[in-house]
């Protein structure tokens, strides 16, 4: 779990000096937004339009389809406990009263499948721009729409991160292939973090 918090760490490092939103893809029982979230309050306490968005179906896995062939990944894997989500809310809550604008809500959770939630919150944030993306559903379907959304609605600048929990994973093969069929692999450097070795990332250029 330590090279978890420090890959995110050099994650945040990186979006240091980049204008944007952070969203985690996939945040089941959310100990990556907890990492965020305290990231958040060391780096940049006093920035209030640095928000953090986690979506997630809270239900578990949905849809496994053709593009996740050859994996592990089942419908409603990786569930959670009924009412989770609110939850998780309410830590999330208590963590950002510590900080130093603790009145305002800059960490949001999102519950549903992100292949309609995502365009959605789209859609209610114009002119929004995003400095940071995890990705950990696993599945094609949702992380390539996901992509193709971030892509189609130009939320990316230079600088830019898209970090990935499963790529050349072969449990889990859906998320490169997501990955290659959004980005083309050829156009990107996809790169990892020598101490926490499933992960890998890509900054946009």
């Amino acid at each position: 779990y330590l090279s978890r918090i420090l890959f995110f760490n050099h994650l945040w490092s990186l979006i240091n000096e980049v204008q944007g939103v952070v969203l985690e893809f996939g945040c089941r029982w959310g100990p990556n937004l907890g990492i965020l979230a305290a990231l958040r309050g060391i780096y940049e306490p006093y920035n209030r339009l640095r928000r953090i968005v986690g979506f997630d179906t809270f239900v578990g896995m949905s849809p496994v389809t053709a593009g996740d062939r050859g994996g592990r990944m089942e419908h409603g894997a990786y569930s959670v406990a009924p009412g989770w989500e609110t939850g998780l809310r309410e830590l999330l809550t208590m963590l950002e009263q510590e900080s130093p604008l603790g009145h305002l809500q800059c960490i949001e959770v999102v519950k549903g499948d992100a292949c309609l939630t995502f365009p959605r919150w789209l859609d209610s944030h114009p002119g929004t721009s995003v400095a940071l993306v995890y990705f950990d559903m696993d599945l094609y379907q949702p992380t390539y729409e996901c992509l193709h959304a971030l892509d189609n609605m130009d939320m990316l600048t230079r600088g830019s991160v898209l970090a990935f929990d499963n790529l050349n994973c072969p449990e889990a093969p859906g998320e490169m292939i997501a990955l290659v069929k959004a980005l083309e692999l050829r156009n990107v450097r996809l790169q990892r973090w020598p101490w926490c070795g499933r992960t890998s990332y890509l900054v946009v250029e």
